[in-house]
C-alpha cells in the first residue's frame, strides 16, 4: 500500500512537471533546456553528449531561433526570401516544414550569397548571406551547443560570447596593466576564419559532441557553396578549411577552435603561466601581457598556431613596452599618458583610436550625402544611431577616458550640419542659415555626444 502511495505521488509529481513545462514560454523552456547542459557539462569536464540532435528541431528552440534570426536583420540569402514573405505565408507552417525536415533528416543547405564589405584601410572583406532558413537552422544548433562549450571556455576569451564584450576585453586588459604587465605582444592571425582546417576543428567539437548527426550537420555549413555576386562558386564538399563569414553560427565554431589556445596559454603549470604571460582575445584579435615576454613564448605561441595550421600575421603583430608606446585593440588606442590635473601623474589613458574617430567621421559625411534634402527630424532619425552607437562603444565607465573626443565629434558636427544646411539646395529649410547643431539638439532631439543627454547609459564597471 505505501509503494502504491508513492508511485501515485511521483506520478503526480510528473505530471505537474509536464503541466508546468507547457504553461511556460518559450523562452523560459529553452532556458531551462540551456542551462541544464551548460550544469551538465560544467559539472563533467570529460563529459560527450551523444543526444543532441532531437533538441535542435524541438518547436519551442525553432520558434527562439526565428525571432534571434529576424531581430539581427540582415537580408535575403540566395533565394530572395524575407522574413516578411516568411510571415505573410504563414510563419507556423515555414517552421513545421523545417522541423520535419530536420527530424526525417532531409534538410540540406542552400549555396550562401558572398558580398563584399568595405574595410576601414579601404580593402574589402568577404560576408556570407546564408538563407534565412538555413540561418534558422544555424541559430537553433548555437542554442543547444553554445552552453556545452561555453562550461569550458576560459575567462580570456571575450568576443560573440552570452554577457560578454569588447568592455570587458578593454577592462581586463587595463587590470593586467595595473599590476606591471606592460609588455605586450600584439598579434594579428592571417584571415582566420578563412583558414581554420574542418578536420581539427571536429576534432575539438568531438570532445563536447558525440552524436554524429550534429557534427554532420556542421559540415555540411563548412562545405557550403559559395555565391559571389557575378555568380562565381566556390567551397563546395572539397573544401578543407575556413567557416564562412556572416554564418550565425560562424563566431562559435572560431571561439571553440581558439580554445584550445586559450586552454594552452592559462594553462597553470605550462611556459606561459612560469613565465606570469595573460592573455585577453576578441574573436581572433588578441594580446599576450607580462612584465616581460621571453622569446621562448612567443616561439611556443607560433609552435602552437603552426600545430594548428594557423598563421600570424607578422607585418601587422609586434611587440612592445606599453609604458613607452600605445598600442591599439577592437578601435581603442591604449596610452601610458601624464595628466595635466594631478601634478603630471602618469595614468592608463583608453580612449577611441583615430581610425575610430575617423570612421565616425566618414560615416556621419557619407550618411548626410546620401539622404539629400531631408528636413530636420529625418536627419535627426538618420545621424542618431551612427551617434548613439559610437559613444556607447567606446564609453566604458572608470576604463575610457573620452572627453576630448565627443568634444571633438560635437564640434565637427557643428560644422558639418552648418554646411549642410546652408547650402543653395538646402534654401527652403528651416534651419537653412542659422546655428543648425544647436537647434537640431535643442529642438530636434538630436544626440551631442559632450553631453550624456540621450545617450543610452553602459554597464558600469
Amino acid at each position: 500500500m505505501k509503494e502504491s502511495n508513492q508511485k501515485r505521488v511521483q506520478t503526480g509529481d510528473k505530471s505537474d512537471r509536464g503541466k508546468k513545462r507547457k504553461d511556460m514560454g518559450t523562452v523560459e523552456r529553452l532556458q531551462l533546456l540551456q542551462r541544464k547542459l551548460y550544469q551538465k557539462a560544467k559539472e563533467d569536464k570529460e563529459y560527450r553528449f551523444y543526444v543532441l540532435y532531437d533538441k535542435i528541431f524541438l518547436p519551442y528552440v525553432l520558434e527562439e531561433a526565428y525571432k534571434a534570426v529576424k531581430k539581427k536583420g540582415r537580408g535575403p540569402g540566395i533565394d530572395d526570401q524575407t522574413t516578411e514573405e516568411i510571415e505573410g505565408a504563414g510563419k507556423e507552417a515555414f517552421l513545421k516544414d523545417l522541423q520535419e525536415d530536420l527530424r526525417k533528416r532531409t534538410y540540406r543547405p542552400q549555396a550562401v550569397k558572398r558580398v563584399w564589405i568595405d574595410k576601414e584601410d579601404g580593402s574589402k572583406r568577404p560576408l556570407g548571406i546564408p538563407t534565412i532558413r538555413d540561418r534558422v537552422v544555424q541559430m537553433a544548433c548555437k542554442m543547444i551547443i553554445e552552453p556545452l562549450f561555453e562550461a569550458d571556455f576560459e575567462d580570456c576569451s571575450h568576443g560573440f560570447r552570452p554577457k560578454r564584450s569588447a568592455h570587458d576585453a578593454m577592462r581586463q586588459i587595463k587590470e593586467h596593466l595595473k599590476t606591471g604587465k606592460t609588455e605586450v605582444y600584439d598579434a594579428d592571425l592571417s584571415k582566420y576564419f578563412d583558414t581554420i582546417p574542418h578536420e581539427k576543428l571536429k576534432k575539438a567539437l568531438e570532445m563536447r559532441i558525440s552524436d554524429p548527426r550534429v557534427l554532420h550537420l556542421i559540415d555540411q555549413w563548412l562545405k557550403v557553396v559559395v555565391i559571389e555576386e557575378g555568380g562565381k562558386k566556390s567551397g563546395g564538399r572539397k573544401s578543407k578549411t575556413g567557416t564562412p563569414q556572416g554564418g550565425v553560427i560562424s563566431p562559435l565554431l572560431a571561439n571553440i577552435y581558439l580554445h584550445l589556445l586559450d586552454r594552452i596559454v592559462n594553462n597553470p603549470g605550462g611556459l606561459f603561466a612560469r613565465h606570469g604571460v595573460k592573455m585577453v582575445r576578441y574573436a581572433d584579435d588578441f594580446v599576450l601581457m607580462g612584465e616581460r615576454i621571453e622569446e621562448q613564448c612567443l616561439d611556443k605561441l607560433n609552435e602552437l598556431l603552426k600545430r594548428m595550421e594557423l598563421t600570424i600575421n607578422t607585418k601587422k603583430s609586434r611587440l612592445l613596452e606599453a609604458r613607452r608606446e600605445p598600442f591599439e585593440f577592437l578601435g581603442f588606442e591604449v596610452r601610458y599618458d601624464r595628466s595635466i590635473f594631478k601634478n603630471g601623474t602618469k595614468f592608463w589613458r583608453i580612449r577611441p583610436s583615430n581610425k575610430s574617430r575617423t570612421r565616425v567621421r566618414q560615416k556621419i559625411n557619407a550618411k548626410l550625402k546620401a539622404i539629400g534634402h531631408y528636413p530636420p527630424e529625418a536627419v535627426v532619425l538618420e545621424l542618431n544611431p551612427i551617434i548613439r552607437g559610437w559613444v556607447n562603444y567606446f564609453a566604458i565607465d572608470k576604463v575610457s577616458y573620452m572627453q576630448l573626443d565627443k568634444r571633438m565629434l560635437s564640434d565637427y558636427l557643428r560644422i558639418r550640419l552648418q554646411r549642410y544646411f546652408d547650402r543653395k539646395s538646402q534654401r527652403k529649410s528651416r534651419l537653412h542659415g542659422q546655428q543648425a547643431f544647436v537647434l537640431l539638439t535643442q529642438k530636434y532631439g538630436l544626440i551631442n555626444p559632450y553631453s550624456s543627454s540621450g545617450i543610452r547609459p553602459v554597464n558600469a564597471l
